[in-house]
């Protein structure tokens, strides 16, 4: 069986063989059940992640790559629960006669974060109370220069560069739509809700400038980002020394937009803002990652199954 230089992630089918070259995106060293270690690493491009497993791992090969660096791989292309994988059987670090650069491999928001921000910061200004406005503006000031870069997720949806930026972006524009049709609902909350529900994934997890989470912070596991948002919130109010329900109304909005208890929201949403955050949320959510898997996949194909949509498939029809 030859070898065939992979043009990208997506591109990868089961039964190939590949060279390429990969941004390491996690690797950590496991033991086997026959307890000999071998690494296993998540591999990925601008057109997708890959697991993949080193086995036949030499001693030096524990501590010669790290989360960010680039390399070359050579592997068999398998599947494991109806997901492709791939079996490393040679990898090194990328060297500079290599030509390839980080930028080639990191996947981004399609707007540049500078825009994304300043379409967010014009929402932001065009809330009519001093104090919900002075709120949202004291957070987003202090957490500016990391939501430059912050995705929205380790993985699944917006787990991209700038992601964070984007997935609030579009929130935005949907509920400034939908604001169109529903018009009892209170704009001032609805937009602070969709700027302030996710924001404190920047606290809650640790990504490095090209958008790749390397771990949840201690905070983020011991509190998560519902909670930090709270806590942000309630700060924020008293700096400004805004009402107690206002800061009580924006975090309720915070609070209840994962809807249910095992997702962190320990309260359903009782303000019909509080109910349209949560369902702008999964919409947006759900419709990114729609459209990775529809972009991912053959016209008239079934995609590989999606676990951030209860694992199914989605059909790409060719019309």
């Amino acid at each position: 069986m030859n070898f065939f230089d992979v043009k990208g992630i997506n591109a990868i089918e089961p039964g190939n063989k590949i060279d390429g070259f990969f941004l390491v995106k996690s690797i950590e060293v496991k033991t086997a059940s026959n307890n000999k270690n071998y690494l296993d690493i998540m591999l990925s491009d601008k057109t997708g992640d890959i697991n993949a497993k080193l086995w036949d791992m030499g001693p030096y090969e524990e501590t010669s790559y790290e989360t960010g660096c680039i390399v070359k791989v050579r592997a068999l292309v398998s599947t494991w629960k109806n997901t492709a994988q791939l079996k490393i059987e040679k990898m090194r670090q990328a060297v500079e006669d290599d030509g390839v650069s980080i930028e080639q491999f990191v996947a981004a928001a399609p707007y540049e974060a500078e825009h994304m921000y300043g379409i967010i910061s014009g929402y932001v200004d065009n809330i009519s109370s001093n104090d919900i406005r002075g709120i949202v503006k004291l957070i987003m000031d202090k957490k500016r220069e990391r939501l430059m870069y912050y995705p929205a997720a380790k993985s699944n949806h917006h787990a991209i560069r700038s992601g964070l930026l984007y997935h609030i972006m579009t929130m935005l524009s949907a509920a400034e739509k939908l604001m169109e049709i529903y018009t009892f609902l209170n704009s001032d909350l609805l937009y602070a809700g969709v700027v302030l529900h996710d924001i404190c994934k920047v606290d809650e997890m640790d990504s490095n400038e090209i958008g790749m989470v390397s771990e949840y912070t201690v905070e983020g596991k011991l509190l998560g980002h519902i909670i930090q948002g709270i806590k942000e919130v309630e700060s924020a109010a008293a700096e400004i020394g805004a009402p107690k329900e206002t800061a009580m109304l924006l975090e309720h909005m915070i609070l209840s937009h994962h809807f249910e208890a095992e997702y962190g929201s320990p309260k359903k949403p009782l303000i019909p803002e509080a109910e349209m955050l949560h369902y702008l949320d999964i919409m947006d959510a759900r419709m990114y990652d729609f459209k990775k898997a529809v972009d991912d996949t053959q016209e008239g194909e079934f995609s590989q199954r999606v676990w951030s949509l209860d694992g199914r498939s989605v059909y790409r029809y060719n019309f």
